[in-house]
């Protein structure tokens, strides 16, 4: 046999011993797992939602400064749960050998062995003695090292490792999601009520806002309700001036709430704190902008004061910069308050609804004068 043949074979032969080897080596737990957090919530990861009886042997307990202790499925939860949270205690991590708990700062860590790293492309498994990672080494390859290098590799590899986490969410676990949030869960879960993965996934087990789902299915919805549903709904809801019911034009004294399509809205800093004044429209906006101490003694006395001035987009109903804004004047459209300026973010799309409605004309936001916006009311 060629020697080219015979290396490439040996080659492969190794490969699929190495490959063998790494299939011995489980992460799941072989004995009844130490779960310290509360309630249901207490089977699942504080920050990805994995479950940690499955990764239990790459799993860590911390107390957060006066909260209750959190569990996670890897260093690199750890480390990416400490950096908007500062640590009070010891960290325990579980011995891969014993599976017992143990002092996380003292145990000795195998870095790039042929396992698998959990949430990482870089496995990083903890021991109790430098024997039994030594004898790891042997058999999985890989190297040793202390308690502060580990963290220190989790931490610089935080950015590419949830690039790498997120893409596997966008192409299969976000699909999968949503697939099962339409056919088998509730469709009016209140998802303001959860900030982290593994209470939503405790609520859909227990309150049963689900049906019956098995564990990738619960992972894949939670995900997907959590991270896209939620985070769509926060993003709609920041497109939009937000007023409250109670809040009325100061120019007019009409409800603002009752008319969503026409808000507007100036922020001014009062007493060093930030407040708002919410009107119904363009046109009693800008009288208010001109003149500020005319309708009351609101806090905001001068231009100058105004920290950011908004208006609602005409056509996509979102919040725009008033001070970038396009305004047609004089068209056949009215407001709650009659004529009105009609604002829109794109020049092009002004002129357009300008030609359509027979407007007056387009202005932008710094050539409005007081006498433009006191003729509409004629």
């Amino acid at each position: 046999m060629p020697m080219k043949k015979i290396v490439l074979l040996m080659l492969l032969l190794s490969s699929f011993v190495l490959s063998s080897y790494a299939k011995e080596f489980m992460k799941i737990a072989s004995v009844e797992p130490v779960l310290v957090q509360k309630g249901e919530q207490k089977n699942w990861c504080s920050v990805c939602g994995m479950n940690l009886k499955k990764f239990y042997k790459t799993s860590y307990i911390a107390h957060l400064k006066d909260t209750e202790p959190r569990q996670y499925c890897s260093i690199r939860c750890l480390a990416y749960d400490m950096q908007n949270h500062e640590l009070d205690g010891d960290i325990k991590v579980v011995d891969a050998s014993t599976q017992e708990l143990i002092d996380a700062k003292k145990a000795y860590y195998v870095v790039g062995s042929k396992i698998k790293g959990t949430m990482s492309k870089v496995s990083k498994l903890a021991f109790a003695s430098k024997e039994e990672a030594q004898k790891f080494v042997k058999k999985y390859r890989g190297k040793i090292v202390d308690f502060a290098s580990a963290l220190k590799m989790a931490q610089d590899s935080l950015k590419t490792d949830s690039a790498m986490v997120l893409k596997k969410k966008k192409k299969k676990i976000y699909p999968m999601g949503k697939k099962v949030f339409q056919k088998m869960c509730k469709q009016d879960i209140d998802l303001s009520n959860y900030d982290e993965v593994n209470q939503l996934k405790a609520d859909i087990t227990t309150k049963k806002l689900c049906k019956h789902l098995k564990e990738k299915q619960l992972q894949a919805v939670a995900l997907y309700l959590l991270e896209v549903k939620k985070a769509d709904t926060k993003e709609e809801v920041a497109k939009h001036i937000h007023v409250t019911k109670d809040e009325k034009c100061p120019v007019c004294g009409m409800f603002v709430y009752k008319y969503p399509r026409w808000v507007a809205q100036i922020v001014f800093i009062h007493n060093n704190k930030e407040k708002h004044l919410s009107f119904d429209g363009v046109a009693d906006m800008m009288k208010f902008y001109f003149h500020p101490n005319k309708w009351g003694d609101y806090g905001v006395h001068d231009t100058k004061e105004m920290i950011k001035i908004t208006v609602t987009d005409y056509y996509s109903q979102k919040s725009i910069d008033a001070t970038k804004a396009f305004y047609v004047i004089g068209s056949d459209i009215y407001g709650p308050m009659g004529n009105e300026l009609i604002p829109f973010e794109y020049e092009d799309e002004a002129k357009t609804f300008s030609m359509d409605h027979k407007g007056r004309k387009v202005v932008k936001f710094e050539d409005i004068t007081p006498s433009e916006i006191y003729e509409l009311d004629e």
